[in-house]
């Protein structure tokens, strides 16, 4: 729904969930479908901002001064304080700011768990790729999940690949709290 015309978008739109990047609109979009939830048809749009700084600006598009609608965040824990500071300046009450630990991606690898991550790695086609990671110098003997951060956010499409891919694969009760929360927000 993003990018519609204004008052296209004022008569359709419910909610919006900002989120750093595409990564995280991946993640987000997936988990909804997992929940069989159709945010399109809820109103509700998944908003990648291209970055935490910009939240400042989409808050003033979609919150209070703005089209007004129920609003959702997520961020990193590095960017909690920006994104906190910037829905209470927005004037959005009871922010729904919900906070990865370090990251999505963190979060998502504790949850799937190293070994699993590596089967989805095999069956992507990319296992000597990460056994390439592995193998160079500042990369060797680092734990097993370092380097699958690593290898998740490096290497062409792979930052806003694995992300819905890893989301798949868990149980429900598996979902990392923050995603979990945040779609209970909207």
């Amino acid at each position: 729904m993003h990018g519609l015309d204004p008052a296209l978008e004022r008569e359709s739109l419910s909610g919006v969930v900002l989120v750093e990047g595409v990564s995280d609109q991946g993640a987000v979009e997936a988990l909804a479908e997992r929940y069989g939830r159709d945010l399109d048809a809820e109103g509700i749009s998944v908003v990648a901002m291209g970055g935490a700084q910009a939240i400042g600006s989409f808050l003033a598009q979609y919150g209070p001064d703005g089209l007004d609608v129920r609003l959702g965040g997520l961020c990193d824990a590095g960017e909690e304080r920006q994104f906190r500071r910037a829905f209470e300046r927005a004037g959005v009450e009871q922010p729904g700011v919900f906070v990865c630990d370090a990251d999505l991606e963190d979060e998502l690898i504790r949850a799937v768990g190293a070994e699993r991550l590596l089967q989805v790695v095999e069956a992507e086609g990319d296992l000597r790729a990460f056994r390439t990671l592995q193998g160079e110098p500042a990369w060797r003997g680092r734990p097993v999940e370092a380097q699958l951060h690593r290898f998740m956010g490096s290497g062409g499409s792979r930052k806003t690949r694995y992300p819905p891919l890893l989301v798949r694969v868990l149980d429900l009760s598996e979902i990392p709290r923050p995603l979990e929360r945040l779609l209970a927000h909207v």
